[in-house]
């Protein structure tokens, strides 16, 4: 029989982050490990914004789940696909189902003694990511956005809009940080968290195109879909859903009007639904990207294990910690580089 423990910690955010939902300064995170005796596996719990799914209901939820299913647990026979499918089914919340999940596809490399993307099938491919920068005052991102991508080296970066504020500080906002990050090369990129209505998306996403952005993520608040089909009609750039995108299903649900999707480990449960979400996609023919909530580089060594699949990548908030209390996904020329170890290569101090 396999053995769960579990150990919360608190992140502190060296810049805030603030989106149109809210901002975060510090989270509690629940870190999940998982041994055979000689192999431990291990994943994490990052809340989301404004979200229920808090580390002591995820540890509660998962404790109950592993004592309610011995049969899961047996070392000898463990099977991710079998584990996420019955947590799925027992409403288990979906950062808890992630931090599970990740653990156990972390156990089962390090028993194999390979590194998870090879054991995934998987090569390196050197996708930069991009690191964020929160919603501003005009002079506070123009200070602060030099200083993230001084510190990561980062080659794309991405810029939160749809301020509670409106759309002229959304245009503050990012002409301050354009601004301040042309003299480092950075591609940009824009992600509205739903902080946009439709006629507001249109307009935005013209003015957007007319600055180089490569893209849009989010423009329109999840349960507002029935508004994609005319922003995607009158796009000028390409839009990517997140928030309305948390199982594969709901990539052919709402494939016609979005040019890819992206998805991350806390809100669907994990690599095991990670792999479901990118087969659909290229199925539909979409792009795909992997973004973060709060993790250290615990989660984000998971999301790197699954780095080639991806046409853009958001994993940057372990590089927004101060400090990270893991290691193991270090940013080597912008790009987040899974370690040639076994597992997933993420470390707790």
């Amino acid at each position: 029989m396999l053995r769960l423990t579990f150990q919360r910690l608190h992140l502190t955010k060296l810049f805030p982050l603030a989106i149109s939902r809210g901002t975060t300064s510090v989270t509690e995170n629940l870190f999940v490990r998982l041994s055979d005796g000689v192999h431990e596996g291990i994943g994490e719990l990052s809340p989301a914004t404004s979200s229920a799914w808090t580390a002591e209901r995820g540890e509660a939820q998962l404790s109950a789940f592993f004592q309610s299913n011995p049969d899961l647990f047996d070392q000898a026979a463990i099977n991710p696909h079998d584990v996420w499918a019955k947590m799925k089914e027992a409403a288990i919340d979906p950062p808890a189902m992630a931090a599970l999940d990740v653990a156990v596809w972390d156990l089962l490399a390090k028993q194999a003694g390979m590194p998870l993307y090879r054991l995934l099938g998987l090569p390196k491919r050197g996708v930069p990511t991009s690191v964020t920068i929160g919603i501003n005052p005009a002079e506070v991102t123009r200070e602060r956005v030099p200083k993230i991508l001084e510190l990561t080296g980062a080659k794309c970066l991405k810029i939160k809009l749809g301020s509670p504020e409106g759309r002229d500080h959304d245009k503050e906002h990012f002409l301050a940080a354009a601004e301040s990050a042309k003299p480092f090369g950075a591609k940009l990129r824009v992600d509205a968290n739903g902080g946009w209505t439709a006629d507001e998306a249109v307009a935005m996403i013209r003015w957007l195109a007319e600055r180089g952005v490569d893209y849009v993520e989010q423009p329109l608040a999840e349960g507002q879909e029935a508004d994609l089909p005319r922003v995607y009609a009158e796009r000028a750039l390409p839009i990517f859903i997140d928030e309305s995108c948390r199982w594969a299903p709901d990539v052919v649900r709402h494939q016609a009007y979005v040019d890819g999707v992206n998805l991350k480990l806390m809100k669907c449960g994990g690599i095991t639904e990670a792999l479901r979400i990118v087969a659909a996609a290229r199925a539909c023919g979409k792009m795909t990207m992997i973004g973060c909530m709060s993790e250290s580089s615990i989660a984000i060594a998971g999301g790197a294990a699954l780095s080639a699949l991806f046409d853009y990548i958001d994993l940057d908030s372990h590089t927004n910690l101060n400090p990270d209390p893991a290691t193991g996904a270090p940013l080597v020329d912008g790009v987040v580089t899974p370690p040639d170890v076994p597992g997933h290569g993420g470390h707790l101090a």
